[in-house]
């Protein structure tokens, strides 16, 4: 595959200890990389660097002449009062190309990712709308290869599987930073991680994210094996050394010099494999042998313009798994209030066991103070902790959560939201609990956080309620669902995935049911308004738009083709060929699509 962009001997610092350093990386054509890597790593940083946004303190980035790099950044900024069009027609203004094409493909990339209305305000746009707008600002510059930094924030659970569909049919390669495991299991063919556990600061292996977390496994225990051998050795060197002058003088100069290499070694091993603990997250029970913990009956909730959800019936008992799914604005979060008694629920009744002990995760970690130390938000009072029976310094308790004691006088508003997160997690530590409430706890957290509280949440005795996208965790640790729809209706699943297939086929439904009334509405009133006439740029791409259907098609054919000939090659040239086959028919159907909402404009 052609070589697009490299880095070489790459170092980038922000304290005493760089990010990484030499690092070196190459990107090819079509290749569909995850990156992962510890909460402070370094992978926005890496990112920024090969997107050319920031200058390494050494090394080299070489990119192929002509290539397009798109960026997707964490963060969705648009200039205020711009539409959705006219972000994408900025995005294209430095674009070679005429004015109807700038126009045809902003129409087909905004209907690609899901605008029905290209006009909508961007500043006005949900989180989840953001995205996918920063997203078609990266797609219509038709890039070579995409860099996408936690491409899934914001994203609802149906979101997330629209993107993996995406990418996965993408004519262009990706390197994917992300803490989702399977949205990594999706998209990913071969899997990055930076670390200063590695040498040179990254380690990188071929398929899966199992796969790679295996070959991660072998590759740190030969590192654990390499440091036992050589603090072995530098054992032997210091009693050797440390015998009488007379027998120093004896010893040959170079082996002096090579006991002082092994001792640098050694401590550059310590050094990398300190690194590879974890949060130590561990929610204490009471041990409440109570059977009822929390029973609702019919409980409802509204938004003044539109239900929530109604009729939902709920027992939680000690061991209760219970996961919540529904699109974004669907009303998880009300719900979870409704259980906890933040807000009572427009019809239903919600009965708590007596002295039933609740904590409560809040999505945004809204009741971290960001004014107060990380010393005082671990321990508001003292120095000493006291979880479970054991009281703890607050420097032990904050290492227990991956803090270095020169960390407890930094701001709680300065830290990265990883570490906001595991602050948020060590303060419901320390409260002994029957239930769990928790909404979005896995935001921001890296994977081996996300694995260690994946492990407690299962040991845990008493109930728990969650609130995730990470689909991982939920398969895991959900005996049972409940999905919200977003119109007002909630059911029991089985699995996630059992949700997700019902919510698109209710989506289908709902979509072919607004076409059909369509008609009906307008046949009330045959004698409308009269028929908009175009504008200017749309008649522009009304006029293209035959010829443009005609060059779609025909690709369509050639791609049939490539598809019958890569039958005969093998099954990766099969599997790209498809990939291609898949985008030229959807470009089809985005024209045909255009070209109908055009004939309606002008009232044909």
């Amino acid at each position: 595959m052609t070589l697009l962009l490299s880095v070489q001997g790459l170092t980038k610092r922000f304290g005493p200890r760089p990010l990484f350093s030499e690092l070196s990386l190459e990107l090819r054509a079509g290749e569909r990389l995850g990156l992962i890597g510890p909460n402070g790593s370094g992978k926005t940083t890496l990112l920024k660097l090969l997107a050319g946004r920031e200058e390494p303190d050494a090394g080299t980035r070489s990119l192929r002449r002509g290539t397009c790099i798109g960026y997707l950044a964490q963060d969705d900024k648009f200039a205020v009062g711009l539409t959705a069009r006219q972000v994408l027609l900025d995005a294209l203004a430095d674009e070679p190309i005429e004015d109807y094409e700038r126009e045809t493909r902003t129409a087909i990339t905004l209907t690609q990712v899901g605008f029905s209305d290209p006009e909508q305000r961007a500043d006005v746009l949900s989180g989840g709308w953001r995205k996918r707008l920063s997203l078609a600002r990266e797609l219509v510059r038709k890039p070579d290869l995409l860099l996408l930094d936690e491409p899934t924030n914001h994203l609802d659970l149906p979101g997330i599987v629209w993107l993996e569909r995406l990418l996965r049919a993408a004519p262009f390669g990706y390197l994917v930073a992300t803490h989702d495991r399977a949205f990594l299991r999706a998209v990913a063919d071969e899997v990055i991680e930076v670390s200063r556990v590695y040498p040179g600061g990254s380690f990188r292996a071929p398929g899966s994210y199992d796969d790679f977390a295996e070959k991660r496994e072998a590759f740190l225990e030969a590192q654990a094996r390499q440091q036992e051998s050589v603090a072995n050795q530098v054992r032997r060197e210091n009693e050797w050394l440390g015998r009488k002058a007379a027998a120093r003088t004896r010893k040959a100069g170079s082996r002096i010099d090579d006991a002082a290499q092994r001792r640098e070694e050694l401590a550059e091993l310590q050094y990398r494999n300190a690194a590879t603990g974890a949060a130590g997250i561990d929610f204490v029970g009471t041990g409440r042998q109570t059977r009822k913990l929390l029973t609702a009956v019919g409980i409802a909730k509204s938004f003044p313009d539109r239900p929530l959800f109604s009729g939902l019936d709920l027992m939680l008992t000690p061991g209760t798994k219970l996961g919540l799914l529904g699109p974004n604005g669907s009303g998880k979060s009300i719900l979870l209030k409704t259980l906890a008694g933040e807000i009572s629920p427009a019809a239903g009744t919600v009965t708590r066991a007596d002295g039933l002990r609740l904590v409560m995760f809040e999505q945004g970690r809204a009741k971290l103070n960001p004014a107060d130390t990380l010393r005082r938000a671990l321990c508001p009072n003292g120095d000493t902790v006291m979880f479970g029976d054991r009281p703890t310094h607050v420097a032990a308790w904050a290492k227990k959560f991956l803090f270095q004691p020169e960390h407890l006088d930094v701001l709680v508003g300065q830290l990265s939201g990883g570490e906001q997160a595991r602050v948020r997690i060590a303060q419901l530590m320390l409260q002994p609990a029957d239930l769990l409430l928790l909404d979005e706890p896995t935001n921001d957290l890296d994977i081996p956080a996300l694995e260690v509280l994946e492990d407690n949440l299962a040991d845990f005795a008493g109930a728990v309620v969650l609130v995730s996208h990470d689909r991982t965790l939920m398969d895991r640790l959900c005996t049972e669902v409940v999905g919200l729809d977003g119109r007002g209706g909630a059911a029991i699943y089985g699995s996630v995935s059992q949700w997700l297939t019902a919510h698109e086929a209710g989506s289908r439904q709902l979509a072919a049911d607004s076409k059909e009334e369509r008609p009906a509405a307008t046949a009330k009133k045959p004698v409308a308004a009269k028929p908009r006439k175009l504008s200017y740029r749309e008649q522009q791409e009304w006029d293209q738009m035959e010829a443009a259907i005609l060059t779609a098609e025909q690709w369509v054919v050639e791609r049939e083709a490539a598809v019958e000939r890569a039958a005969t090659v093998g099954h990766v040239a099969l599997t790209d060929a498809c990939r291609a086959l898949e985008e030229a028919q959807r470009a089809v159907a985005s024209l045909y699509a255009r070209w109908e909402e055009l004939e309606l404009k002008r009232g044909a």
